[in-house]
Parts: C-alpha cells; sequence; structure tokens
C-alpha cells in the first residue's frame, strides 16, 4: 500500500516560510545580538569624553621605619616610604587613614575619542550590514528549499500516477495471459515495470521528505509535516524583461563587504589618533591620618588615633602627555590595519567579480530554462500521444510489449521534465535576484 500525502500537514505559502524563517532562525537571532552589543560597545567608547574620577577611602595598620632617599616600586605595588626617622626600628605598628579625590580630564586629545566612536559606529554599521547581508541570503535559501520542495511534491504525485497505471497495465496483462492471448513472458515484463514504479514511489517519497525537512529547519522548526502551496508556479511561466543589467552598490553582498573596509579604515584613523599626545586637567584632594602625631611624631597606640584626619592637601594642575615609545608599536599597528584595509578592498572587488559572473550566468540560464518549459508541454503531448496509440496497438496484437514499455517510460519522464523545466525557471529567476541583491525580481513575479 502507497503511503499517502499528511492530509492534516501545515501549509505553508512562501510568503509565511519566509516570515517565519527570518523571525525564528537563531543565527539571525544571533547577528541580532551581535549588533546590540557593537551599540553598546558605541554607548563604551562615548564615556571617553568623561573626566576620569577615583575615589579612595582607607584604613590601615603600619609600622613607620623609614630613610631618606627613594626606591622604584615593585610591578603593580607602591608602597610609601613616608615615615618617622629614628635610631632604632620600632615594630610594633600603629593605625592610619587615607581618603583621596582624583579627577583627571583630557580635554584636548586631537581627535582620539571621536575617532574611537567612529570606529565603534563603523563596527555597528558592519554588524548592521551583516544582518542584512544573512537575512537576504536566508530568505534565498528558504525560496530555493520552497521550490525544490514544491517540484518534488509534484513528482511524488508523478510517480504516484505512473504506478497506479503500471497497475491497471499489469491487471490488462495479467488478463490476457491469463487468457492465453498474450505470452507468459508478458506478465513478467509487466511485474518487472511495476516493480520498477513502486521503487520510483519510494524514491521521490525520500526525496520529498528530506526537502521537507531542510525548508522547515530554514523556517526555524523541524517538523516532518510541513507542505507548500503551488502557488502561481505552475500556471504561469515568469517575465524577463529587466531594466537594468548592472550590480548595484546596494547588494546586500556587496555593502557587506564595503562596510568592512569602512571599519578597517575607521580603527586605522583611531590607531593614527592614539600615537598623539593628550593634554588634561587634574585636580585631587586628599587627607590621611597616623598614630604619629603631626606637631612631636609622638606615637600613640590609641586604635582610634590613626582613624581621624589630622592633614589635607589640594591638587590643581594641567598635565600633558605622550608615551613616545608606545607610537613606535602603534605604527605598526597602522600598517597592518591598513593592509586589512587593502584586503577587504579587494575581497569586495573578488565579490564585485564573483556576483557579475553569476548574473550573467542566471540571466544564460533563465533564457534556456524558458524555452525549456516552453517546450515541455510539447514533449508531454507527444509522449501521452505515442502511449495511447502503442496502448492501442498492443492491445489489437499489432504492437509487442517491449514497445509499449517504452512509451510508458517516455510518458513517465515526459511528465517529470515539465514539472522540474517549470521548477527550474524559477529558479533561474531566484539566481538573478540573488546575483542582483534585489529579491523583488522574483517576489513581484508572484503576486
Amino acid at each position: 500500500m502507497l503511503r499517502s500525502g499528511a492530509a492534516q500537514a501545515q501549509t505553508l505559502t512562501l510568503a509565511q516560510a519566509i516570515e517565519q524563517g527570518t523571525q525564528a532562525y537563531p543565527f539571525l537571532k544571533s547577528k541580532q545580538a551581535e549588533i546590540h552589543s557593537a551599540e553598546k560597545r558605541i554607548q563604551s567608547s562615548r564615556t571617553e569624553f568623561l573626566p576620569s574620577m577615583i575615589v579612595q577611602d582607607q584604613y590601615t595598620y603600619s609600622t613607620s621605619n623609614a630613610l631618606n632617599g627613594s626606591f622604584f616600586p615593585n610591578e603593580g605595588t607602591s608602597i610609601s616610604t613616608s615615615g618617622g626617622i629614628r635610631p632604632d626600628n620600632i615594630y610594633r605598628g600603629t593605625t592610619g587613614s587615607f581618603v583621596s579625590a582624583v579627577i583627571d580630564w583630557r580635554i584636548v586629545n586631537f581627535g582620539r575619542v571621536k575617532a574611537n566612536v567612529k570606529a565603534a559606529e563603523a563596527d555597528r554599521n558592519r554588524s548592521q550590514t551583516d544582518y542584512e547581508n544573512e537575512i537576504f541570503q536566508h530568505q534565498i535559501r528558504i525560496i530555493d528549499a520552497y521550490l525544490t520542495l514544491l517540484v518534488n511534491q509534484k513528482l511524488v504525485d508523478v510517480q504516484r500516477a505512473n504506478f497506479e497505471r503500471a497497475q491497471t497495465f499489469k491487471n490488462v496483462v495479467d488478463a490476457g495471459v491469463n487468457s492465453g492471448m498474450r505470452a507468459g513472458v508478458d506478465s513478467s515484463l509487466a511485474t518487472a515495470e511495476l516493480v520498477r514504479a513502486r521503487l520510483q514511489v519510494l524514491e521521490s517519497e525520500q526525496r520529498e521528505q528530506v526537502q521537507r525537512l531542510r525548508l522547515s529547519e530554514l523556517v526555524g522548526q523541524v517538523q516532518a509535516g510541513v507542505r507548500v502551496d503551488s502557488m502561481r508556479f505552475y500556471t504561469t511561466l515568469p517575465q524577463t524583461h529587466f531594466q537594468s543589467d548592472s550590480i548595484s552598490p546596494k547588494n546586500p553582498v556587496l555593502r557587506f563587504f564595503q562596510s568592512q573596509i569602512n571599519l578597517s579604515s575607521a580603527r586605522s584613523v583611531a590607531l593614527q589618533r592614539s600615537m598623539l599626545p593628550s593634554i588634561s586637567l587634574v585636580g585631587a584632594g586628599w587627607a590621611r591620618g597616623s598614630g604619629l602625631t603631626n606637631a612631636d611624631e609622638s606615637f600613640r597606640m590609641d586604635f582610634n588615633q590613626g582613624l581621624g584626619y589630622q592633614a589635607y592637601n589640594y591638587l590643581f594642575g594641567v598635565v600633558a602627555r605622550w608615551n613616545l615609545t608606545n607610537t613606535i608599536r602603534l605604527k605598526y599597528d597602522y600598517r597592518a590595519e591598513q593592509f586589512q584595509v587593502e584586503r577587504f578592498r579587494q575581497l569586495y572587488n573578488d565579490q564585485q567579480l564573483r556576483i557579475t559572473r553569476q548574473n550573467r550566468e542566471a540571466e544564460t540560464q533563465l533564457a534556456v530554462g524558458l524555452e525549456q518549459a516552453r517546450q515541455a508541454p510539447v514533449q508531454l503531448r507527444a509522449a501521452r500521444q505515442a502511449y495511447n496509440q502503442a496502448q492501442a496497438r498492443y492491445q489489437n496484437g499489432l504492437a509487442d510489449l517491449p514497445t509499449l514499455l517504452q512509451s510508458f517510460v517516455t510518458l513517465n519522464r515526459a511528465e517529470t521534465d515539465g514539472y522540474v523545466a517549470t521548477s527550474n525557471v524559477w529558479r533561474f529567476l531566484l539566481l538573478k535576484a540573488a546575483a542582483e541583491g534585489d529579491l523583488s525580481l522574483f517576489m513581484n513575479q508572484i503576486k
């Protein structure tokens, strides 16, 4: 018994499949998250316009032995050498306190912060164009899977009809053999043809199911019962009068590669500006307390003595900073980024060349496909006529069974070729739309 189609299966139109796929596909959601991440990095880079303010409050317990002179602190740790100068070390500790607030506002940075913000904005634009290109490519994949599933559904129907025709044909042959009007070999040949038709049904159902799963994956939820609507795909052929054959710079693929060039250029400018000095307004205020009195450095072991502040200071000034040795590293980074700009520029040229070739190929395939689709009905009518004639001649004893079987196979191939040819026309149009970067070339044809 043949497996019947899923009567309760969900039937999708192409618009529904595209809408569900663009909303539910996880990879597209990851691209959206990437855009949000880039937007937050823009906000982060803008905070560099704000002054830096560091506030601290500390309480310590330490000794106060020291020597005149200075020292180079260990990496990451600075130990104070201030303290009393005595002939003997006193190892009893005393409490201390320190509070400070420091503001450092880089009012002049020669455009470094603005360049960093523009680099972050270029990164956001790259993420946005990457997302738009991925949506476009995903829509192309959905439409292609939709068309492939549709033609596979049609081919399943063709092979099931062919199987029923083979079954009827075998019954007629068996009746003739049983009545002694036909040779027994005819029954064997009819059985072989029936089995072959059965295998073709199974093979077509397998391809249909695989393609159904592929489409449901692209839509965002794997389902075994998805079916697609034929819409206008097998009642009309698309129009092929295009206004322009040139590749638009609005092509999503080209826009994405252009955004990579822009991002790398913005980064190179940011690196170049990082080599320049900066001028800052600084201000600081601090207070300090110690278990040693600031009058005569008498040593007090009272715990509360060192927690109160005894000395207060403030500082205001202008600071110019220029890390001269760091410019050496930044120059190499800048040159490396310049090579990245050139790399993305050549990748853009490569994509433009490839898309131009794909556009010309699609036009050629579309022209040939249209002619094949126009010839398919002629082939089908001839095949049906040949089959009917061969069947009549066989029943009247004017033709042998191999001749009838050949017309049987020819009719099946003509039915298959008709659907495949029509499907190929729409798929070639889709290739044209993909190369142009304009999906409306395809979608306007099915409205």
